[in-house]
């Protein structure tokens, strides 16, 4: 019984639950071990932060390749969160002025727009001319070193002062300012990102000049490439009219001879038949077969008549064509461009009217009292002019005619302007206008719309020829169907180098 006692008191002995042990206390190690994490969270939160910064500067550069603006403002922004700092001014300095392009605040060093001279006396001025980062720990105890920059640190409040500069390939293009109000100088990490946010503003203000330039480049090529092509039309129109030309002259030549036989034998004619009827009354015929033979040769003068009217009008069509084909006449000299335009409006007016009684247009005339002298051949381009003029005259009868429209005037403008080594000429008309399949067509030789006896087909080509051939100008036409049509040429002041007069 005894044993079974101790047995029973050992085993409840063993049951006994165990006591809780105490906890050490923490160690200068455990708290260092703390410190250190978080300051390494901290570290890396910072970093990210950066990191990020630096990616959206990266991206806005990216997304806008001809505008700086974005990143100004998106670098102004992340400098001031990043860094703590209640106000950021970027500035760049463009022929020894210095503009501000952005400001995150809401008091600014510069005012929008506002500019200032390049001055070695303020903090940014100092940054962008030694080329290196300027930093005041506090402005109002070194304001002596910068006396301007000491104004704008007591006008505003500005305590600590960062100034770095945007340097490319060895140029100062500005700078960013980095300011505090209260005194708490920028560490060495803040120092190194604004340097970073620095050279990316840098590239993004040569990345817009860049592409400025090529813009510009891309301009001027597109430019030369429609002047090119223009100079080929002209070259490819000014070819197949002279291989026209030529083609022309020998037609004219070969036609003139046998027309001169026509006209001359026919002109002949018609004398003989004057002297057979004035023989008839001493050949002693009786009445009837000589009113018979009175009767055939009426009618053979009237056919003869007829003969030599249009083989006249041919001669005419032959002289234009050998016209077309011919060197030009004259001396070429210089001559005032206003007096010989206003001759050609009285000439063409006056003859018009001579040939038209009842014609009536109203003329205008636009004259630049500085248009001068210009050196052309005079008797070619009165040509031109009294040509252009007269198929004016002749679309604004036309319209007239055709549409009756009441209150409608006839209207031809004459205009002349100076252009300084060039002078410009425009003739226009209130007529009905030009089709484009004819407007292609209007300088080819005989083509023309008017019709049959009316026009030869040979003005507008000849005046293209001693426009761009003889004169080395250009003629072009604008026109809208109902309205107008409106003839500009363009005119060299002095002769053209290696020009020869040549109308074909």
């Amino acid at each position: 019984m005894a044993k079974r006692v101790q047995t029973l008191r050992k085993s409840s002995t063993a049951r006994k639950p165990p006591t809780k042990r105490k906890r050490a206390p923490a160690t200068s190690v455990d708290v260092d071990v703390k410190e250190e994490i978080t300051n390494l969270r901290r570290e890396l939160a910072e970093s990210l932060e950066q990191q990020t910064a630096i990616s959206d500067i990266l991206r806005v550069i990216s997304s806008s390749p001809g505008d700086v603006q974005p990143v100004f403002d998106t670098v102004a922004e992340r400098a001031a969160r990043i860094c703590g700092a209640q106000f950021v001014d970027i500035i760049v300095v463009q022929d020894d002025v210095m503009h501000q392009k952005a400001s995150f605040g809401n008091l600014k060093g510069l005012d929008a727009d506002e500019t200032v001279p390049l001055d070695r006396t303020t903090v940014m001025g100092r940054a962008i001319c030694d080329k290196k980062p300027i930093h005041i720990a506090d402005a109002l105890a070194t304001g002596h070193d910068f006396p301007n920059g000491l104004q704008l640190a007591i006008r505003f409040g500005h305590r600590t002062v960062l100034a770095v500069p945007l340097v490319r390939e060895g140029r100062a293009l500005g700078t960013i300012l980095v300011r505090r109000t209260e005194v708490r100088p920028f560490e060495d990490k803040y120092i190194a990102l604004l340097n970073t946010f620095a050279d990316q503003a840098a590239i993004a203000i040569e990345n817009v000049r860049l592409f400025d330039s090529v813009e510009a480049r891309t301009r001027e090529l597109t430019k030369s490439l429609e002047e090119l092509r223009t100079a080929q039309n002209r070259l490819v129109q000014t070819e197949k009219l002279a291989s026209l030309g030529q083609l022309t002259a020998g037609i004219a030549h070969e036609i003139k001879n046998p027309l001169n036989f026509v006209n001359n034998f026919s002109a002949v004619s018609v004398e003989l038949l004057d002297e057979l009827q004035a023989a008839l009354p001493e050949a002693g015929l009786d009445n009837g077969p000589k009113k018979e033979i009175n009767d055939l040769a009426n009618l053979l003068r009237g056919n003869l008549d007829k003969i030599l009217q249009h083989g006249k009008r041919a001669d005419s069509i032959v002289k234009n064509m050998l016209l077309h084909s011919r060197e030009g006449s004259g001396e070429r000299r210089p001559v005032d461009l206003n007096s010989i335009i206003d001759e050609s409006l009285n000439l063409a007016y006056h003859g018009a009217r001579a040939e038209k009684q009842e014609f009536k247009i109203r003329l205008e005339r636009s004259f630049d009292p500085t248009a001068g002298e210009v050196d052309l051949f005079p008797q070619e381009i009165t040509r031109v002019f009294l040509n252009l003029i007269s198929n004016g005259f002749y679309a604004t009868m036309k319209r007239k005619a055709e549409a009756k429209l009441d209150g409608y005037e006839p209207t031809l403008a004459a205009a002349t302007r100076n252009l300084g080594d060039s002078v410009e000429i425009r003739i226009r008309d209130n007529g009905g206008g030009i089709l484009a399949d004819v407007k292609e067509k209007m300088f080819n030789p005989f083509f023309t719309t008017k019709p049959p006896g009316e026009g030869t087909g040979l003005g507008l080509s000849l005046s293209y020829d001693i426009i761009v051939k003889q004169h080395a100008g250009s003629i072009e036409v604008d026109t809208e169907l109902g309205e107008f049509t409106e003839f500009r040429i363009i005119l060299p002041r002095a002769a053209a180098t290696g020009t020869t007069g040549a109308n074909s």
